[in-house]
C-alpha cells in the first residue's frame, strides 16, 4: 500500500467526516460491535457449531467405549426351571432355544414327571493375545474423533469467513450511505440555488424541474441504500443471535489501513488451515480403517474359566424326589482353558473389505489434492485482486480531488450564467462516482486480503488485528 494511504486520508477527509459523526452518534445510543465481538456471538449462537460440537463430544466419548472394549467378560447366571428329564446318548449339532442335557438316557422309556433343577454359574473370558486389533480399534476411534472435530473447526471456520464478509458488505455499504447523503445535499444546494436564479428570472423553471427529479432520484438511492443495511443487519443478528436493531458494526478508520497493511503483508501460509485440516483427518480416518481391517480377522487366542453348581430333583438310581429337593446346590464344578480360534474364510473377507477400504482411501487422497488446488487457487486470485486494488487506490485520490475541484469550478460557472444545469448535474455525478469507486475499491483491498487469510489458514490473526 505503500504512501498513498496519507494522502488518500487528507482526499477523503470529507467522506469520513460524516461516517465518525453518524458513528459517534450511532455509538452513544447502541453498543458497538467489532469483527470480533461479533465472530465470538456466532460461534456461541449457531444451532450448526453446537451440533457439530455434540457431535465431535459424542465422538470422543467413542475413545473411551472403544478402549473398554477389550475388558474381560465376566458372565452371572443363576436358573431355576421345572421340566421334563428324557434325553438320548447322541451327537448334535448346537442351536439356539432349548438346551439338551449332555448325559445320555438312564431309562429305556420316557417318564414325563415332573423335576425341578436350579445353575448358578459364572464365566469369564479375556484375549490374551489379538495381534494389535486392541490398539487399531481405539486409534480407529481418534482418527474418527479427529475428523469430527476438524468437521466442528471447519464449519466454525466457514461461520467466522461468512462473518467476516458480511461485516465488510455492510461497512461498505455505511460508507456508501454518506456518499448518497452528500449527494443528497449536493442536490438540494443546487436546487436551492435553481430556485434563487428561477425567481430572479435568470435561469428557466425547466431547470427547476430537472434538479427536483435528480434530487428526488437520489433519495431513492439513499432509502434503497439503507434497506440494504437492515438487510445485513438482519443476516448479522441470524448470525450471531443479536437483535437485528441493536447492531452497529465498529468502522474500520482509513488510518488503520497503514497497520493493516503490515499484518496483512506478514501472514504466513499455515498447515493447519481448518479448511484443509478436514480432509487431511478424513484421509487419515479411512488409513485407520485400513488398518482396523486387517486386524479384524487375525486369529484370537482366548483364556476362558468359569465354575457352576447344579441342583436337581433326580436323585442317582433314577429316583424321582420331591420339587423342592431340586432347589439347591447339590453338584460343583470348574473349568479353565485357553484357546485359539480362527475362521477360515476369513481370508475372502479380509481381502474384500481391504479393498473397499482402499477405494476409500484413494478417494479421500483426491479429495484432499481438490481442497489443497482450492485453496492455493483462492490464494492467487486474493493477491491479484489485491494488486489490482493498490493499484487503483493510487489513482482514486488523484480522480477523486479532480471531481471534487470540477464539481465547485461548475457550480460558481452555472451561477454565472456560462453552464446549463446537464453540465453540472454531470459534475455532481462525475464527483458521486470518484466517491463510490473510492469507497468500492478499498473495500474490494479489504475483502480480498480477507479471503488471502482465510485460504492462507490465517483468518483468526486477520480478525483479531482489524479493529486494534
Amino acid at each position: 500500500m505503500k504512501s498513498f494511504f496519507p494522502k488518500a486520508i487528507r482526499l477523503c477527509a470529507m467522506i469520513c467526516l460524516m461516517v465518525f459523526t453518524y458513528s459517534a452518534l450511532l455509538a452513544q445510543q447502541r453498543h458497538t460491535y467489532t469483527l470480533s465481538s461479533l465472530v465470538d456471538s456466532a460461534k456461541g449462537h449457531l444451532p450448526v457449531l453446537l451440533q457439530k460440537q455434540a457431535l465431535a463430544n459424542s465422538a470422543k466419548a467413542n475413545i473411551t467405549d472403544a478402549r473398554n472394549s477389550f475388558l474381560p467378560k465376566l458372565n452371572v447366571g443363576d436358573e431355576v426351571s421345572i421340566a421334563s428329564a428324557n434325553d438320548v446318548t447322541g451327537t448334535y449339532l448346537p442351536f439356539g432355544g432349548i438346551i439338551h442335557a449332555t448325559s445320555g438316557s438312564i431309562r429305556s422309556e420316557n417318564n414325563y414327571a415332573a423335576q425341578t433343577g436350579n445353575i448358578a454359574s459364572v464365566y469369564a473370558e479375556y484375549d490374551l493375545v489379538n495381534f494389535g486389533l486392541r490398539g487399531a480399534k481405539v486409534s480407529n476411534a481418534i482418527a474418527y474423533a479427529d475428523v469430527q472435530q476438524a468437521d466442528f473447526d471447519k464449519e466454525t471456520y466457514v461461520i467466522k469467513l461468512q462473518v467476516g464478509k458480511l461485516y465488510f458488505n455492510m461497512l461498505k455499504n455505511i460508507y456508501l450511505l454518506q456518499v448518497d447523503q452528500q449527494n443528497i445535499n449536493r442536490y438540494q444546494s443546487v436546487y436551492t440555488i435553481i430556485g434563487a436564479l428561477t425567481g430572479s428570472g435568470i435561469k428557466p423553471g425547466a431547470d427547476s424541474s430537472q434538479a427536483r427529479s435528480e434530487l428526488s432520484k437520489t433519495r431513492v438511492s439513499y432509502n434503497q441504500r439503507q434497506g440494504q443495511i437492515r438487510q445485513m443487519q438482519q443476516q448479522l443478528s441470524f448470525l450471531t443471535g443479536i437483535n437485528a436493531a441493536d447492531i452497529n458494526i465498529d468502522t474500520v478508520r482509513k488510518d488503520d489501513q497503514m497497520a493493516a497493511e503490515k499484518v496483512f503483508a506478514t501472514m504466513p501460509d499455515t498447515v493447519n488451515n481448518p479448511l484443509l485440516a478436514y480432509y487431511v483427518k478424513q484421509k487419515a480416518l479411512y488409513q485407520s480403517a485400513e488398518k482396523l481391517v486387517k486386524k479384524s480377522y487375525l486369529p484370537k487366542i482366548v483364556l476362558a474359566g468359569g465354575g457352576w453348581a447344579r441342583g436337581s430333583s433326580i436323585a442317582y438310581g433314577d429316583d424321582y424326589r420331591s420339587l423342592n429337593t431340586g432347589l439347591g446346590y447339590q453338584r460343583y464344578n470348574y473349568a479353565a482353558g485357553v484357546a485359539i480360534t480362527y475362521d477360515l474364510f476369513n481370508v475372502v473377507h479380509r481381502k474384500n473389505r481391504l479393498a473397499v477400504n482402499r477405494y476409500q482411501t484413494q478417494a479421500a487422497g483426491f479429495e484432499l489434492k481438490q481442497q489443497v488446488q482450492v485453496l492455493h487457487n483462492a490464494q492467487q486470485q486474493a493477491n491479484e485482486a489485491i494488486k489490482t486494488a493498490e493499484l487503483n487506490l493510487k489513482e482514486l485520490p488523484i480522480q477523486l480531488q479532480s471531481a471534487t475541484d470540477t464539481y465547485n469550478q461548475k457550480v460558481a460557472q452555472y451561477k454565472a450564467g456560462v453552464i446549463n444545469l446537464i453540465d453540472l448535474t454531470n459534475a455532481s455525478f462525475l464527483l458521486y462516482t470518484a466517491q463510490v469507486n473510492y469507497i468500492e475499491t478499498l473495500n474490494d483491498w479489504y475483502t480480498a486480503n480477507l479471503d488471502k487469510a482465510a485460504s492462507g489458514g490465517n483468518l483468526d490473526l486477520f480478525i483479531q488485528n482489524i479493529n486494534k
